[in-house]
């Protein structure tokens, strides 16, 4: 049987239950452009082409799906994912809608996390009630808890009604963690009592409350290492990671770019009712070559700033804004300090420190991984992580022992 989401204005995402088979969504729009064609021919493994319905009434405008519904919105970015390791990604948001289990969605900042927390809820069973998201690091931890759990009236100064919190809010729904690993300790200990029988009680409560919620998860931040240092609850984490899900960096799917370019270029151009720009080679090479340590993000706002700043803003040689990507072929200014970015100064320490910590133990156990990951407090698949990333599974100084 297929199973649909979506709205009465738009056909059905369906997605086979019985095997990962083809996901088809349809558009009302009456005149698809170059963009929409040019996904059309590159959509990725498992979705299928934009089509357009038979009959069109002349006399009503085009409606664009980004515009129609959210639902829209996610299938077209979706339909984005055209890399090896985004593919790999949809692979296990299909497997992880069958079954109502927590998920860990980790990445850097930008990535699109909460586009993976938003097809999972969409794509699953759960689809038609609620999906909630909270950034557990925007809200002080004061205030934190009476957002999530909610508060009776009087429970605290200034608690002059109730307040459903968002856990309460979300029932029969899907509830999303932003920034998980920011979540003070005291909290950690109640929301791990929700996920581990789903009750409750709100600030300032004396009856526990019992919800039906799928708990999404997403970070930034590295959770098997904030538990071997103590700042995250181990109990915690693993009741989180059951499914994980790892988002790569823009970076490593610069095959992406051009479609993401090309998709934001038309959304924000109607969004701010400009005329559509048309990026140079020039420039959409600068766009591919560009590091981007915002991600997907980033070059979202460096499209919206080009759609702002209009055509001049496409000359290749320009340099009106220092986010854009940009090319320098003349020296340095000596006398111009050059532009450093702490974040990736702390970020590049942390990882030489990691990785020397991590090959001063494999050496002390003469490349026995499960034994170097028991030392370090972290997982076995963790330490495999970390060795890829570090680059140290290719490297092994020692000949003459088996790994």
């Amino acid at each position: 049987m297929m199973e649909s989401l979506g709205s009465d204005s738009l056909e059905p995402l369906q997605i086979q239950r019985q095997s990962p088979g083809p996901l088809t969504w349809r558009s009302d729009q009456e005149q698809i452009d170059s963009t929409v064609e040019a996904r059309r021919s590159l959509a990725p493994t498992g979705l299928e082409s934009v089509t357009q319905p038979a009959q069109s009434d002349p006399r009503r405008p085009a409606v664009h799906s980004s515009d129609a519904s959210p639902v829209a919105s996610l299938r077209r970015e979706i339909a984005l994912w055209r890399s090896d390791k985004m593919q790999q990604v949809w692979g296990i948001i299909r497997r992880a809608t069958n079954i109502d289990v927590t998920v860990l969605i980790s990445g850097e900042t930008g990535t699109g996390k909460d586009l993976v927390a938003r097809a999972i809820h969409y794509l699953s069973s759960r689809q038609r009630a609620p999906y909630v998201a909270v950034n557990c690091a925007a809200v002080p931890k004061d205030l934190l808890e009476s957002e999530l759990f909610g508060h009776e009236r009087g429970a605290f100064t200034g608690a002059h009604q109730l307040k459903v919190g968002k856990f309460e809010s979300a029932n029969h729904g899907t509830i999303l963690l932003d920034e998980i690993g920011d979540l003070h300790p005291e909290l950690q200990a109640k929301l791990l009592h929700i996920l581990q029988d789903g009750t409750f009680s709100r600030v300032g409560g004396k009856s526990a409350m019992k919800v039906d919620v799928r708990v999404l998860a997403a970070t930034n931040r590295d959770l098997a290492l904030a538990v071997a240092t103590g700042r995250f609850r181990d109990d915690l984490y693993y009741r989180l990671n059951v499914i994980d899900i790892v988002v790569p960096p823009l970076r490593e799917r610069r095959e992406e770019i051009p479609l993401l370019a090309a998709y934001f270029m038309e959304r924000y151009s109607k969004l701010y009712q400009r005329d559509r720009l048309e990026l140079s080679p020039e420039m959409l090479n600068r766009l591919k070559r560009h590091q981007y340590p915002g991600n997907v993000r980033e070059l979202e706002n460096i499209i919206k700033r080009l759609i702002v700043l209009g055509s001049t803003y496409l000359d290749p040689t320009a340099s009106t804004s220092p986010s854009a990507p940009r090319q320098n072929n003349s020296a340095p200014d000596p006398g111009q300090p050059a532009a450093v970015f702490l974040k990736d100064v702390a970020r590049k320490a942390a990882r030489r420190a990691e990785r020397e910590e991590i090959l001063k133990m494999l050496e002390r156990t003469r490349w026995n991984r499960v034994r170097a990951a028991t030392l370090l407090n972290i997982s076995y698949r963790s330490l495999l992580y970390k060795m890829k990333d570090a680059g140290l599974d290719r490297t092994r100084p020692i000949p003459g022992f088996s790994v």
